[in-house]
C-alpha cells in the first residue's frame, strides 16, 4: 500500500522545495539539501497512534493511585505515590519544583496523549471539527516539554543513589509509569506532524514563509540574549548546593560536581557518568554549539553547512535530558522525609539549573536553522 498522491513540500529547515512521489509502507522522504525528514508513511498509522495513545493514558491513570516507592531506614518507613510526591514538595514550600515536576511528568504528557488520541480519531473518521487545527498546534508546541521518560530515568538514578542508605521497595505505580513512558515514546516517535498538517489543511502542504532581514536579525539577537542568560544562570547552578542531606541533625550541602565526585568515590561509576554528562557536559556543549551556530549565521558563513545542521539537530535532541538531575532531586526530596533522622531538601541550584535547561531549549527553538542555508542580509 502506498501514499495516494504526489506532494510538493518546502523543507522547514533549509526552505528547499522538494517534489515527493507516492511513498510505500515504512518509507520516508528526505530533503536532498539538508537531509531533514520531510514526511513519512506507515500503513494504519492513525490506528496505531490511537492504540498507543489510549494505552499510554490507561497506564498513566494506573500510575497515579497506587504506591510508587517505599523508603525504609532506621526502623522508619515512608511511602509515596505520584500525587503524594508533589504534595510533599508543596508541604516543604517548594512550589516551583512541584509545579515543574507535575507539569513535565504527568500533566503535559497527558495533554499531548489526549491531543494525539483526538487527532487520530478524527482522521480515522475523516472529521475536521473547528477546534482541531488549534489542538494540533497545542500538541506540537507541548511535545518538547513532555518529559515522562526523563523522569523515569531520573527515578532510576535516584534509586541507585539511595540503595546504600536504606531499603527501597518499588510499587505498582512504578511499573505502570514504565508502561506509560514506553507508550508515550512510541506515540511521539510515530506522530508525523507534517502529515497531520497536510490533512488538516485538506491536502494543501504547509508552506513556510521565507525569512525577511528583520526576522533573521531578530532570531539572532534573541538567541544571543538567551545564551547570555543561560551562561549567567549556569554559575549559581554549579556553585550553589543543588540539595541538602540531613542525617541525624547534621546537614550536608551537595553541589552537582560534588555529587558526581561522591558517586564516583563510592563506586557508582555509571550513575556518576550519567549525572556528569546530563548536568555538565550537555548544557555546556549545547551553549557552545548554539553560540557557534549563531556566530556563523551572523557572519554569513557558507561553509560547513552539513556539519552545522547536524550539530543543531544534536542540540535539539539532547537538551531536555539535562532535567535528569532536577528530577533526581524531586524524587529524593519527596521520598526521604524522616525528620532529624534523615531528610533531603532541594538547594538554590535546583531552580537555577532548571532555568538553564529551559532557557537553552528556548534558545534552540529561537535559532532559525534556515539561516544556515540562506544569506540573511540579502533576503527579500
Amino acid at each position: 500500500m502506498t501514499q495516494a498522491n504526489n506532494l510538493t513540500l518546502i523543507c522547514e529547515q533549509c526552505h528547499t522545495q522538494v517534489n515527493i512521489p507516492p511513498l510505500s509502507h515504512r518509507q520516508r522522504a528526505v530533503c536532498p539539501v539538508c537531509h531533514h525528514t520531510l514526511i513519512s508513511y506507515r500503513n494504519n498509522a492513525c490506528e496505531k497512534l490511537l492504540a498507543y495513545s489510549f494505552s499510554a493514558i490507561i497506564f498513566l491513570l494506573l500510575s497515579l493511585p497506587f504506591n510508587f516507592l517505599t523508603f525504609k531506614a532506621s526502623g522508619q518507613k515512608h511511602s509515596i505515590d505520584l500525587p503524594t510526591g508533589v504534595t510533599v514538595l508543596l508541604e516543604q514550600d517548594y512550589l516551583s519544583l512541584a509545579i515543574i515536576t507535575s507539569l513535565a511528568t504527568v500533566l503535559l504528557p497527558g495533554m499531548v496523549l489526549i491531543g494525539i488520541l483526538l487527532l487520530s480519531l478524527a482522521q480515522i473518521k475523516q472529521q475536521r471539527p473547528f477546534y482541531l487545527p488549534r489542538l494540533f498546534r497545542v500538541v506540537k508546541a507541548l511535545l518538547p516539554w513532555s518529559m515522562a521518560e526523563i523522569f523515569l530515568v531520573g527515578t532510576i538514578v535516584s534509586l541507585i543513589k539511595i540503595t546504600e542508605l536504606a531499603d527501597v521497595t518499588i510499587g505498582m505505580s512504578f511499573y505502570a509509569f514504565i508502561g506509560f513512558s514506553a507508550f508515550t515514546a512510541l506515540c511521539v516517535s510515530q506522530f508525523d506532524t507534517t502529515r497531520y498538517a497536510i490533512w488538516l489543511q485538506q491536502g494543501m502542504p504547509p508552506k513556510p514563509k521565507p525569512l525577511t532581514e528583520s526576522q533573521a536579525s531578530e532570531s539572532i539577537q534573541r538567541t544571543w540574549a538567551l545564551l547570555f542568560t543561560a551562561c549567567i544562570l549556569y554559575i549559581p547552578a554549579n556553585t550553589l548546593p543543588i540539595m541538602y542531606t540531613e542525617l541525624f541533625g547534621q546537614e550536608t550541602p551537595n553541589t552537582i560536581i560534588g555529587g558526581v565526585v561522591a558517586l564516583w568515590e563510592s563506586g557508582s561509576y555509571p550513575v556518576a557518568l550519567i549525572i556528569l554528562v546530563a548536568s555538565v557536559v550537555v548544557p555546556v556543549t549545547k551553549i557552545g554549539i548554539l553560540a557557534w551556530l549563531n556566530f556563523s549565521v551572523q557572519r554569513e558563513k557558507t561553509s560547513s553547512q552539513q556539519l552545522r545542521i547536524k550539530y543543531y539537530r544534536l542540540t535539539e535532541a539532547i537538551g531536555r535530558w539535562s532535567m535528569i538531575d532536577v528530577f533526581v532531586v524531586a524524587v529524593l526530596v519527596s521520598l526521604i522525609q524522616m525528620g532529624n533522622t534523615m531528610a533531603i531538601y532541594p538547594g538554590q541550584a535546583a531552580l537555577a539549573f532548571c532555568a538553564v535547561v529551559f532557557v537553552t531549549m528556548i534558545a534552540a527553538m529561537t535559532f532559525d536553522s534556515r539561516l544556515i542555508w540562506q544569506r540573511w542580509k540579502r533576503l527579500p
